[in-house]
């Protein structure tokens, strides 16, 4: 039981640190990821948008 408090209160190795911070790295790079994966998905959706309403507003104008 002392050990564990002991482990608990000791500050973390250089090796537990770099080890530590390595995975917040990749967590963040992750999320990075989706992120422009997410940003690269609404510029396609938002390219078809406008593709849609310029050809809507060019069928509605000939109609006028």
């Amino acid at each position: 039981m002392i050990t564990m408090i002991k482990r608990l209160l000791a500050t973390p190795s250089p090796l537990e640190m770099v080890a530590k911070e390595l995975v917040a790295a990749q967590r963040s790079k992750l999320e990075a990821e989706s992120a422009c994966e997410y940003a690269v998905g609404m510029v396609h959706y938002n390219d078809a948008r406008i593709k849609r309403l310029t050809r809507r507003l060019d069928e509605l104008k000939e109609q006028a």
